[in-house]
Protein backbone atom coordinates (compact mmCIF):
# COMPACT_ATOMS: atom_id res chain seq x y z
CA UNK A 1 0.00 0.00 0.00
CA UNK A 2 1.56 3.16 -0.94
CA UNK A 3 -0.02 6.75 1.11
CA UNK A 4 0.70 10.13 -0.92
CA UNK A 5 0.78 11.76 2.58
CA UNK A 6 0.49 15.48 0.41
CA UNK A 7 -2.30 17.53 2.71
CA UNK A 8 -3.14 14.97 4.89
CA UNK A 9 -3.32 15.42 8.99
CA UNK A 10 -0.85 14.16 10.69
CA UNK A 11 -2.06 12.26 13.70
CA UNK A 12 -5.38 11.20 11.63
CA UNK A 13 -3.21 9.20 9.06
CA UNK A 14 -0.84 7.64 11.17
CA UNK A 15 -3.71 6.13 13.51
CA UNK A 16 -5.23 4.96 9.98
CA UNK A 17 -1.36 3.73 9.17
CA UNK A 18 -0.90 2.11 12.41
CA UNK A 19 -4.22 0.02 12.13
CA UNK A 20 -3.27 -1.32 8.84
CA UNK A 21 0.32 -1.87 10.05
CA UNK A 22 -1.14 -4.03 12.75
CA UNK A 23 -3.26 -6.11 10.18
CA UNK A 24 0.21 -7.04 8.68
CA UNK A 25 0.26 -4.81 5.73
CA UNK A 26 3.55 -3.24 4.10
CA UNK A 27 2.56 0.93 4.25
CA UNK A 28 5.25 3.30 1.97
CA UNK A 29 4.65 7.05 2.77
CA UNK A 30 5.67 9.14 -0.02
CA UNK A 31 5.87 12.94 0.39
CA UNK A 32 5.68 12.86 3.96
CA UNK A 33 6.75 16.49 4.42
CA UNK A 34 3.57 17.57 2.93
CA UNK A 35 1.73 16.40 6.19
CA UNK A 36 0.29 18.65 8.24
CA UNK A 37 -0.61 19.52 11.67
CA UNK A 38 -3.33 21.42 12.38
CA UNK A 39 -3.21 24.53 14.98
CA UNK A 40 -1.69 27.69 15.56
CA UNK A 41 1.68 27.58 14.00
CA UNK A 42 3.53 29.40 16.86
CA UNK A 43 2.21 26.82 19.30
CA UNK A 44 2.83 23.97 16.91
CA UNK A 45 6.55 25.29 16.81
CA UNK A 46 6.98 25.33 20.04
CA UNK A 47 5.55 22.01 21.03
CA UNK A 48 8.16 20.25 18.87
CA UNK A 49 10.97 22.64 19.82
CA UNK A 50 10.56 21.26 23.75
CA UNK A 51 9.97 18.07 22.06
CA UNK A 52 13.22 18.39 20.82
CA UNK A 53 15.15 20.00 23.74
CA UNK A 54 13.87 17.47 26.13
CA UNK A 55 16.51 15.19 27.42
CA UNK A 56 20.48 14.73 27.77
CA UNK A 57 22.30 14.89 24.68
CA UNK A 58 24.34 11.53 25.95
CA UNK A 59 20.93 9.41 26.87
CA UNK A 60 17.92 10.64 25.09
CA UNK A 61 15.10 10.52 24.23
CA UNK A 62 16.07 11.86 21.32
CA UNK A 63 13.34 13.57 18.91
CA UNK A 64 14.10 13.71 14.72
CA UNK A 65 14.94 16.56 12.91
CA UNK A 66 14.11 15.08 9.42
CA UNK A 67 10.44 14.90 8.29
CA UNK A 68 10.41 11.71 7.30
CA UNK A 69 11.69 10.67 10.84
CA UNK A 70 9.11 12.70 12.81
CA UNK A 71 6.05 11.06 10.70
CA UNK A 72 7.38 7.71 11.04
CA UNK A 73 7.78 8.41 15.00
CA UNK A 74 4.65 9.86 15.02
CA UNK A 75 3.35 6.61 13.41
CA UNK A 76 5.35 4.46 16.49
CA UNK A 77 3.54 6.19 19.05
CA UNK A 78 0.06 5.00 17.74
CA UNK A 79 1.71 0.91 17.94
CA UNK A 80 2.69 -0.90 20.85
CA UNK A 81 6.47 -0.69 19.74
CA UNK A 82 7.63 -2.33 22.97
CA UNK A 83 5.67 -5.56 22.28
CA UNK A 84 6.80 -8.60 19.41
CA UNK A 85 3.55 -7.79 17.24
CA UNK A 86 4.48 -3.52 17.84
CA UNK A 87 7.92 -4.05 16.40
CA UNK A 88 6.66 -6.49 13.37
CA UNK A 89 4.22 -4.13 12.54
CA UNK A 90 6.75 -0.76 13.03
CA UNK A 91 8.96 -2.22 10.43
CA UNK A 92 6.41 -2.54 7.47
CA UNK A 93 6.02 1.03 7.51
CA UNK A 94 8.20 3.34 5.37
CA UNK A 95 8.36 7.07 5.19
CA UNK A 96 10.26 8.96 2.24
CA UNK A 97 10.86 12.37 1.23
CA UNK A 98 9.29 13.28 -1.88
CA UNK A 99 8.38 10.23 -4.65
CA UNK A 100 11.38 7.72 -5.27
CA UNK A 101 11.46 6.18 -8.38
CA UNK A 102 10.44 3.28 -6.96
CA UNK A 103 6.99 4.39 -6.82
CA UNK A 104 6.43 6.70 -9.92
CA UNK A 105 3.63 5.60 -12.27
CA UNK A 106 2.00 3.32 -9.45
CA UNK A 107 -1.34 3.77 -8.23
CA UNK A 108 -1.07 5.71 -4.74
CA UNK A 109 -4.28 5.42 -1.91
CA UNK A 110 -4.69 8.46 0.27
CA UNK A 111 -6.73 9.28 3.58
CA UNK A 112 -9.97 10.99 3.13
CA UNK A 113 -11.30 11.85 6.33
CA UNK A 114 -7.48 13.22 7.11
CA UNK A 115 -7.33 15.80 4.29
CA UNK A 116 -6.71 19.04 5.53
CA UNK A 117 -9.34 20.25 3.01
CA UNK A 118 -12.25 18.77 4.47
CA UNK A 119 -11.93 21.18 7.37
CA UNK A 120 -12.96 24.48 6.85
CA UNK A 121 -10.79 27.68 8.33
CA UNK A 122 -7.69 25.49 9.44
CA UNK A 123 -4.53 27.06 10.29
CA UNK A 124 -1.29 24.34 9.50
CA UNK A 125 1.79 24.17 9.03
CA UNK A 126 3.73 21.19 7.21
CA UNK A 127 6.41 19.05 8.44
CA UNK A 128 8.53 20.24 6.38
CA UNK A 129 8.35 23.96 7.82
CA UNK A 130 8.79 22.41 11.49
CA UNK A 131 11.67 20.47 10.64
CA UNK A 132 13.36 23.42 9.25
CA UNK A 133 12.56 25.05 12.81
CA UNK A 134 14.16 22.36 14.01
CA UNK A 135 17.21 23.24 12.48
CA UNK A 136 16.79 20.11 9.41
CA UNK A 137 18.77 21.66 6.58
CA UNK A 138 17.75 20.06 3.18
Amino acid sequence: MIINAENLILGRMAAAVAKQALLGDKIDIINSEKAVITGKPHAIIEHYRVKFQKGYALSGPYFPKHPERIVRRTIRGMLPHKQEKGRKAFKNVKCYIGIPKDFEGKKYDTIERANVKNIKKAKYLTIKEISKQLGWKE
